[in-house]
């Protein structure tokens, strides 16, 4: 009898693989048949079976040419098992969100030096220069905005924008925001795995009315992890910014965060790093520097990294006193602290300007209808 290749086809399409549909000839599975009078030679190429799996195909396709082809013929079975086609890695996997020109994280990779504090006056200063702005609390553990923006025990309202029930961010200061804290009480504690931690996010990021914005600046928990890349797999970000203070331990942990950013397969460009509490002076003395924290240390961390240095804030009490009641210290024009603020912001705006006209964008970037921004009419 003679076998034909035809034959063997006809009788392999009648094997499938556990647990997938197509037969092993139409996925392309068999990769060669060649035939020797009543020797027949098979090339399977499988991506990672089981051994299980393997030696069940072997007994298919053994006794199906010999029930359908020929009894007696002599089969020899090759398997290769290739491996899945590696994911296309972007550069950052996350899509835009309408109407919302640049997104920025604030990130420090210690906690306590004053992060959260520096998003919020940073965000009121931009709005105070005619900026449409918004902060995303995505510190889900730790949800310290609410408190510095006098918003405890506000709830979002629920909206409907094209047939889409929405969250309308809540808006104080000329400043929009969202943040976990909405949803908990003051006292309970948010005990969650990272992916549900993640989902919690996104609902914050995807289903929210954030309208028209010029800036949303992110708030991002201390450290390196879950909720950082969450935020880089879901948002196309223009840049970061790390906020450090000048002692050896924080800045060690604010080159992680920048190392972070500057991962290959994240490529978030660090529009700078802020120095916060950099020295104090006392109100009685008020030409004299207390360097408590250190010296300009992440000044020179900024240059060692060569990333821009947006500015050093100092230590003063009625920082950390506005922040307790709800009204950001920026708010109060004309004074020195509101002043500092004022420069950081510009800075941080020309290097967002710098950022989007020179290097590749994570989403088609370009400033533009932000009639009043002051500020990016001065940068430019």
């Amino acid at each position: 009898m003679e076998i034909t290749k035809e034959a063997i086809f006809e009788a392999l399409k009648t094997i499938t693989l556990p647990g997938e549909g197509e037969n092993i000839i139409d996925k392309g599975a068999v990769s060669n048949i060649m035939i020797f009078g009543d020797q027949i030679d098979i090339d399977i190429q499988l991506q990672n079976p089981s051994l299980q799996a393997r030696k069940k195909l072997e007994v298919s396709i053994l006794k199906t040419i010999h029930e359908q082809v020929y009894e007696k013929a002599k089969i020899k079975i090759n398997i290769k098992v290739i491996a899945k086609p590696a994911k296309e890695q972007n550069v950052i996997k996350g899509k835009p969100i309408k109407g919302i020109e640049n997104i920025i994280a604030i990130s420090s990779g210690k906690g306590g030096v004053g992060k959260s504090t520096v998003t919020a006056n940073i965000a009121v200063t931009l709005a105070q220069m005619g900026c449409k702005v918004g902060i995303l609390d995505a510190d889900i553990y730790g949800p310290s905005i609410p408190t510095m923006f006098d918003m405890e025990g506000a709830r979002p309202l629920s909206i409907q924008l094209d047939g889409k029930s929405k969250m309308k961010p809540i808006e104080n200061y000329g400043v929009k925001i969202l943040s976990i804290g909405f949803f908990t009480k003051p006292e309970q504690a948010v005990i969650w795995r990272g992916p549900m931690a993640a989902k919690a996010l996104n609902q914050m990021i995807f289903d929210a009315a954030w309208g028209d914005l010029d800036f949303l600046l992110i708030d991002l928990p201390p450290g390196t992890g879950d909720i950082h890349l969450s935020i880089v797999q879901s948002l196309p970000l223009n840049g970061a910014v790390v906020v450090s203070t000048p002692q050896n331990v924080a800045l060690a942990d604010a080159k992680k965060g920048i190392a972070m950013f500057q991962q290959e397969n994240i490529q978030v460009p660090v529009l700078g790093i802020i120095e916060n509490m950099s020295y104090f002076t006392p109100e009685e003395l008020p030409e004299n520097k207390y360097y408590i924290f250190g010296k300009r240390g992440a000044e020179y961390l900024s240059k060692d990294k060569k990333v821009p240095f947006l500015g050093a804030l100092p230590l003063i009490q009625s920082v950390r006193e506005a922040a307790d009641v709800g009204r950001p210290a920026a708010l109060q024009k004309n004074t020195s602290i509101s002043n500092q603020f004022n420069e950081i912001a510009k800075k941080l705006v020309s290097q967002v300007l710098y950022r989007n006209k020179n290097l590749p964008p994570t989403k088609a970037v370009e400033i533009t209808n932000l009639v009043g921004c002051e500020a990016i009419k001065k940068a430019t």
